[in-house]
């Protein structure tokens, strides 16, 4: 595993990120639990909440307790509700509060490195939410503030610097606009966490063939019939192509090269996908690679 400083805060993270919600739970709480130890052994030390689920913290903080709590970076989820059925988002200043306050009861953590605000949107932090989230960084509840999303209202949030983490996707065709906001950010001094690096647009050979590809009118109509056996040049159809790398460990080792970023984060149902995963970080991309990403992205782009 590697690590990088987190933002300006004078702590470091692994690039990795593990992500736990509900389904890590799916198969019961010491499946899970024995996940996060499978991640602690291969040197993960950054985990997110998804959600404000008690039960969630309660397994994390179990999890995490023979550690060192100040070599752990944990972050919670905001605005997505506690996971349970009907839930809502709230960014009110009482629903904040004491999603965070439950979630350190249950879980023994002791404080929450971020609280991630998830989307919201340009009218829903009240000035009560902004004064909610200042005390509970006044009372080292939560050590800094992040706002998470890929909405073009997250631009505002950057922009007024009350913010130390932005969490956003990030992937080898992210639109022009997402990488603009992970330069300000950068030039702000965030600390940047990305996800969704392995996005559903080139996640089969087919799609990632044909995601830059010319439309022609209605139903097709217009479109050559003969194949040509270069078609696929310049598209990102050479994630499912080379020998040794999966599209998706391509991906995931390029969002790593963006020195901007401080963690990417992961998902993993059990520990054979996480080890999958954490060997990615010590692999160097196949020389050329990353000529034929940026030659991808400039042909989707034109």
């Amino acid at each position: 595993m590697r690590y990088r400083p987190f933002g300006a805060s004078g702590s470091t993270v692994s690039t990795l990120t593990l992500s736990v919600g509900l389904d890590a739970l799916a198969a019961g709480p010491e499946a899970a639990e024995s996940l996060i130890y499978s991640a602690l052994e291969t040197g993960i030390n950054s985990y997110r909440l998804e959600t404000a689920d008690p039960v969630v913290a309660e397994v994390v903080g179990r999890a995490l307790s023979n550690m060192d709590r100040r070599l752990l970076n944990v972050s919670m989820t905001l605005g997505t509700g506690d996971g349970r059925r009907n839930s809502e988002r709230d960014f009110s200043a009482e629903g904040m509060t004491g999603y965070i306050d439950r979630a350190l009861n249950v879980s023994g953590l002791k404080w929450f490195d971020t609280a991630i605000l998830q989307q919201p949107a340009e009218d829903e932090l009240s000035q009560p939410s902004l004064n909610a989230l200042k005390a509970l960084r006044a009372t080292e509840r939560v050590k800094y503030l992040g706002i998470g999303g890929d909405d073009d209202v997250l631009d505002t949030y950057v922009s007024t610097g009350a913010f130390d983490v932005l969490v956003t996707p990030y992937h080898v065709n992210v639109d022009w606009r997402i990488q603009s906001r992970v330069r300000q950010a950068r030039e702000q001094d965030m600390a940047i966490l990305t996800y969704d690096y392995f996005p559903e647009s080139l996640n089969t050979p087919s799609k990632a063939a044909n995601i830059a590809k010319p439309k022609f009118g209605f139903f097709g109509l217009g479109q050559r019939r003969n194949k040509n056996p270069l078609a696929s040049v310049g598209t990102f159809a050479f994630l499912h192509e080379t020998p040794n790398w999966s599209a998706e460990a391509i991906c995931l080792a390029h969002a790593m090269t963006n020195p901007s970023i401080c963690s990417v984060i992961i998902n993993a149902a059990d520990a054979r996908r996480l080890d999958q995963l954490a060997n990615i970080p010590e692999r160097d991309m196949p020389p050329g690679l990353a000529a034929q990403i940026e030659m991808a992205r400039v042909r989707t782009a034109a």
